[in-house]
């Protein structure tokens, strides 16, 4: 079959193909970015945190009336309660480990700093978030050590986080460690944070850890974090709580009669003062949840719009060829030829479609990268969009075509 018959009836339908063209090619361009983004928000949700998330509970909580000051009593009576709380919760039924954790994975407060070999931060320097607990802390958040130890008691230091010096002793992540060491030697090596002339020695490096941020300006470093042996002390103050498997409800339950029975001049709101990872999991990946529910919906109502107006372009066509499609069966046309013909017919309009949407898709790209900090736009979308653009017009016009391709000889020559 030539393409000839099927351009000289194109262009007697300027209007209806240019409109199915444009409609492709929106569709195109939208859907792969769309996709795009899917993807991006899927592999967010997916993001290992680099610790046991299971059975894993967040407590936080502030005095009232407790001191505020910097000065050795206030900072005393501060970590006097502080530890008085973790006795509290490492006698409850069903708890494993408790450890003092002003940060976990993808929620808390976050320090980061600048990490070098040397204190005039010449040379190598790699930005982390820093975490400060106590001997406690890496056990109960889980986080897999690949290299030397956990922190002693005796190494647990207790400031504000105005205080002064560095860490003696440091555990990192095997980014931090990777990247400031490329050899593999980081374990007892000595590095200065912040500039301070203080040394720092590696006594522990963990496999991974995810830094307590999941906003974009933090993705850059995102697995790049240090591990402090400080006690912050101030009026606000957190806990890491491991629980025995199974029994995660029971002690979200107990554990906040148990702080308030020991000390009821605290506040510890229903919706923050005891979660459960999952659920900080949850509310951290709310809005990428969404977005990628939201794109999706998007991309089925383009594609659903796509295919009707295809499906309803070609079956006015159809209507509107009646005596044609009897002239051609009448000449010996089979009925395979008729449903061919609007097949090509098809192919034609979404190839133009297709090729537009390319450009559309790609243009778009670029407007999302300068505005919004997007990725560039990988082939493979735009070569599957092309494919599922062209799978969804010749199964839109299938239906009509083979309609048309059903028209009886006489019938469609009487309809004259």
């Amino acid at each position: 079959m030539t393409v000839h018959p099927i351009l000289a009836a194109l262009r007697r339908h300027k209007a209806g193909v240019v409109l199915i063209v444009l409609q492709i090619a929106l569709t195109l361009a939208i859907v792969c970015n769309a996709v795009f983004i899917i993807g991006q928000r899927i592999e967010r949700l997916n993001r290992p945190t680099g610790i046991e998330e299971n059975d894993l509970l967040r407590v936080s909580q502030a005095w009232v009336g407790a001191p505020s000051g910097d000065d050795a009593a206030s900072v005393e009576k501060l970590d006097e309660l502080q530890r008085a709380d973790l006795a509290t919760l490492r006698s409850l039924p069903g708890v494993q480990e408790v450890a003092a954790s002003e940060s976990m994975p993808i929620q808390g407060m976050i320090w980061s700093g600048d990490v070098t070999l040397t204190p005039d931060q010449k040379g190598i320097a790699v930005q982390a978030a820093y975490y400060y607990g106590d001997e406690q802390l890496r056990p109960t958040l889980g986080a897999h050590l690949i290299a030397g130890r956990d922190f002693s008691a005796s190494e647990i230091l207790h400031h504000t986080i105005r205080g002064t010096g560095a860490s003696p002793v440091i555990i990192v992540s095997k980014p931090v460690a990777d990247k400031l060491f490329p050899k593999g030697d980081a374990l007892g090596k000595t590095v200065y944070q912040d500039g301070k002339r203080e040394p720092s020695t590696i006594v522990g490096v963990v496999e991974q850890l995810q830094t307590p941020t999941t906003d974009s300006w933090g993705n850059p470093f995102a697995y790049n974090s240090i591990l402090e042996p400080v006690r912050l002390d101030g009026v606000m103050a957190s806990y890491a709580v491991r629980t025995q498997p199974g029994r995660e409800s029971d002690v979200m339950h107990e554990a906040r009669k148990a702080l308030f029975a020991a000390n009821p001049m605290r506040i510890m709101p229903d919706s923050w003062g005891v979660q459960s990872f999952s659920d900080i999991r949850a509310k951290a990946y709310r809005a990428d949840r969404g977005m990628a529910i939201l794109m999706g919906v998007v991309c089925l109502i383009l594609l659903g719009v796509t295919a009707a107006g295809i499906v309803g372009l070609t079956s006015f066509w159809v209507g509107q060829r009646h005596r044609q499609i009897g002239v051609r069966r009448a000449l010996g046309a089979r009925r395979i030829d008729i449903l061919r013909y609007f097949q090509i017919e098809n192919l034609l309009i979404a190839g133009v479609g297709v090729v537009l949407g390319i450009l559309l898709a790609i243009a778009l790209n670029l407007w999302l990268m300068t505005h919004y900090e997007m990725e560039r736009l990988p082939v493979l979308y735009v070569v599957a969009g092309v494919l599922v653009m062209l799978v969804i017009g010749q199964g839109a016009v299938f239906v009509p075509a083979r309609r048309a391709s059903h028209v009886p000889p006489v019938v469609a020559t009487r309809a004259a």
